[in-house]
């Protein structure tokens, strides 16, 4: 499928690997100039070449922490008026409530809040003026169906849910989207990273929980990568204008309710 959107301008934050990288990718394929964002030079400078030799198209690296205000005016600077802005930073750790004071709860909510909020709206009136534009905000499954360790998670990631619900409605008039991605179990490092800690509560080898895990999911595996990075590529395409507002759930069907 022509997607429409080559040509295009993206920023994707937190690219050099997982799903950040795995969006990256598919929106490259699609013909779309990208700007890929992470803390990492090297892994991101990496990405960038793979990224650029496999699909041919332009792939511009910079090495920012977007979660603080210096980082996020780095790379705005580098890229101040995408097309498309594809949010993402990594989830805070898993933990008890009563572990987690006031620090805690604002390097949540700066990281997982904040900071999309503030790349949204340096970017949204640029987006509306030029008569197109797609936000897609990489979130979590525990949105929809909480998960009890990851109550840092969960409380920051709902409240940017909440924001962009308001937001959206606003500018859809104008050719911009806002929608969110809630990926639920994705091989990815940061999956790897949740289980070791399960593993470690549990007494148990982290390779077997692992399997287990991909077991308890009606799919009998975690998803791949890939598969998300194109569900983004097509929530960010010319074909996906009259879908905005949006909290579109990847998990193989893990959440059990019917709406």
């Amino acid at each position: 499928m022509d997607l429409g959107i080559a040509g295009r301008t993206a920023l994707v934050c937190g690219a050099s690997k997982g799903l950040g990288r795995a969006c990256a990718d598919s929106l490259a394929q699609a013909g779309v100039t990208v700007t890929i964002v992470a803390r990492g030079a090297t892994a991101l400078e990496a990405a960038a070449r793979e990224i650029s030799a496999a699909t041919g198209s332009t792939v511009h690296p910079v090495a920012a922490d977007v979660t603080t205000a210096g980082g996020r005016a780095a790379v705005l600077a580098a890229c101040p008026s995408p097309d498309i802005l594809v949010t993402n930073a990594g989830g805070p750790p898993p933990g008890d409530f009563r572990d987690w004071d006031e620090t805690a709860w604002h390097a949540a909510l700066e990281a997982n809040m904040v900071t999309p909020i503030m790349l949204i709206r340096a970017t949204v009136d640029g987006m509306a003026h030029r008569g197109f534009g797609r936000i897609i905000n990489i979130t979590s499954a525990a949105v929809k169906a909480p998960i009890d360790v990851l109550g840092l998670s969960n409380g920051a990631r709902a409240g940017l849910t909440g924001f962009v619900a308001g937001l959206a409605r606003q500018v859809a008039r104008d050719g911009v989207t806002i929608n969110n991605l809630l990926p639920g179990p994705f091989e990815t490092d940061r999956l790897r990273t949740t289980v070791e800690a399960a593993a470690r509560r549990e007494g148990v080898d982290t390779d077997a929980l692992m399997d287990r895990r991909r077991g308890a999911n009606p799919t009998r595996r975690f998803g791949r990568p890939e598969e998300f990075g194109m569900m983004c590529a097509f929530i960010a395409s010319a074909h996906a204008g009259y879908m905005t507002g949006q909290n579109i759930l990847l998990d193989g069907g893990s959440y059990p309710g019917t709406l």
